[in-house]
C-alpha cells in the first residue's frame, strides 16, 4: 500500500484499510525499533502549542530511524513572535526538511498548511478538532489489550467538547461498530456532529453525566482531562476540573479484558493509585506512539 507523500492531518483522510495497514508496520517496528531508514532525512517539527509526549516521541522515532530533526518546542522562539505569518512560516520552512510534524492551537491550521507546504504535513493536534496520531496510537492499544476493534464498547470521560483525541478516536472507532458511553458533564458534552455522524452509522451511543452508570460495561475507558487552555472563563474551569475521578474502588466490577486509557497528561483525573492496577494502560499507551509515529513517517516518506 501506498501511502509515499500524502498528509496526515484528519483521520478522515485515510480508510479503513489504510489505517490497519499502518497498525501492521506499527507492529513490525515495535519488534525491531532501530533501523537505519531515514538517512539523510530532515523531520521538522514545529509546535506553536506546547507539548511533551507528542514532540518528544516524534523526535525519538525520527531519531531511532536514523533522520534529523529542526524546528522549535515553543512559538516565541521562532519568527512568529516577529509578526510572521504560518503561510510563511510553512513556505519557509519546507524548503528545508521532507517532512513537517505540525501542532497548533487554531482548529483547520493543519489543513491550511498541507495546502501551502511542499513537502507532507503531519497534524500532531490542531486545536479543539483533531489528533490523527494519537488516534492510530490509541487504536494500536486498543487492539493489543483486546485483540481486536471490532464491536468494542468504549467508554470516553472528562472533557468531550474541546477534546480533539476523543473526536478523532471517535471518527476512527465508528468503522468498527463500536458502541460509544459519553460521560461528561453538561458543558462539556459531545459535539451534536459527531453524534449525527454515529446516527448516520446505526451505531448506538449513550450519554450520562455519572461515571458509575456504564463503567461496568466498558471494554476501554478513555479519560481525559478537563483542559484549562479551551476555557475562557476561568471560573467554569474551576467549576468542572474536578468532577470525574477515577479512582481504584470504582474498578472492582469492572471487566477483566477491560483497560484504562488516557492521551496525557493527566492532572487529577486519574488517581495516582490507579496506576499500579492491572488494568492502567496508559503509560504502556505512551509507549505504543513511538512504534506507530515510525510506521507514519515511514510510510508518508515512502522509506517501508
Amino acid at each position: 500500500m501506498n501511502l509515499k507523500n500524502r498528509n496526515f492531518v484528519s483521520i478522515n483522510d485515510f480508510t479503513r484499510e489504510e489505517q490497519l495497514y499502518i497498525l501492521s508496520l506499527a507492529q513490525e517496528f515495535e519488534k525491531q525499533p532501530v533501523r537505519n531508514i531515514l538517512e539523510s532525512r530532515v523531520v521538522a517539527t514545529l509546535f506553536f502549542e506546547p507539548s511533551t509526549r507528542t514532540r518528544l516521541s516524534f523526535e525519538s522515532a525520527v531519531s531511532h530511524l536514523g533522520g534529523k530533526i529542526i524546528g522549535f518546542s515553543d512559538a516565541s522562539s521562532s519568527s512568529i513572535s516577529k509578526g510572521e505569518t504560518l503561510k510563511d512560516t510553512i513556505k519557509i520552512v519546507s524548503n528545508y526538511c521532507d517532512l513537517i510534524v505540525m501542532r497548533h492551537y487554531l482548529e483547520g491550521a493543519a489543513r491550511y498548511a498541507s495546502e501551502i507546504s511542499v513537502v507532507p504535513i503531519i497534524n500532531a493536534g490542531d486545536g479543539a478538532n483533531q489528533h490523527p496520531t494519537q488516534t492510530m496510537l490509541d487504536m494500536y492499544s486498543i487492539y493489543k489489550t483486546q485483540g481486536t476493534l471490532e464491536n468494542l464498547k468504549i467508554l470516553m470521560v472528562g472533557d468531550l467538547k474541546y477534546g480533539r483525541t476523543v473526536h478523532s478516536l471517535l471518527m476512527a472507532m465508528s468503522q468498527f461498530k463500536t458502541t460509544f458511553f459519553f460521560v461528561s458533564p453538561r458543558e462539556l458534552m459531545m459535539p451534536e456532529e459527531y453524534k449525527l455522524h454515529l446516527q448516520k452509522l446505526n451505531l448506538s451511543y449513550y450519554e450520562h453525566t455519572d461515571l458509575n452508570e456504564f463503567i461496568n460495561e466498558a471494554d476501554i475507558i478513555y479519560m481525559t482531562r478537563v483542559q484549562k487552555e479551551r476555557f475562557s472563563d476561568p471560573l467554569e474551569y474551576e467549576k468542572t476540573k474536578n468532577v470525574y475521578i477515577l479512582r481504584s474502588e470504582m474498578l472492582k466490577n469492572t471487566k477483566p479484558n477491560m483497560r484504562i486509557l488516557h492521551p496525557l497528561p493527566r492532572v487529577n483525573e486519574i488517581d495516582v493509585e490507579v496506576d499500579e492496577h492491572e488494568k492502567a494502560y496508559y503509560f504502556a499507551q505512551a509507549q505504543n506512539g513511538l512504534y506507530v509515529r515510525q510506521a507514519i513517517i515511514a510510510s508518508v516518506l515512502g522509506v517501508i
